[in-house]
């Protein structure tokens, strides 16, 4: 079964599915990070079918690395990620920040293959 998580990409680049880990390396509700094609990627487990990928890099600490270790949470049915330096808020689904709008968190298409998480990156 394949399940896919965010909304596709608005423009036409090509992509591809790369695998950054087993569904069971990841503990619910506690992010990861993956280097992927020299990117690095925060991936966040909150059930055994709902995968979420993000830029690990922080928007408003200059790119600092550290998404990954942000707080987990939600606002009503959409689950959230905070910053672990300057607690800003973001929509796992989307990147939309809800605390600062003029920033905005990286997302990426997430799917489960087998037991496997893929990314959809940009194609090489």
């Amino acid at each position: 079964m394949t399940i896919t998580q965010t909304a596709a990409r608005p423009d036409a680049t090509p992509t591809d599915w790369v695998r950054a880990c087993r569904v069971d390396d990841l503990e619910p509700s506690w992010g990861e990070a993956v280097l992927l094609r020299m990117r690095q990627i925060a991936v966040f487990l909150l059930s055994p079918r709902e995968i979420y990928a993000v830029a690990h890099e922080d928007p408003a600490a200059d790119g600092a690395p550290v998404m990954a270790r942000g707080i987990v949470g939600s606002r009503g049915d959409r689950p959230t990620v905070a910053s672990p330096l300057h607690k800003e808020v973001y929509d796992l689904g989307t990147g939309e920040c809800f605390t600062d709008p003029a920033l905005a968190l990286r997302t990426f298409r997430t799917r489960i293959v087998g037991s496997f998480i893929e990314i959809e990156l940009e194609a090489e």
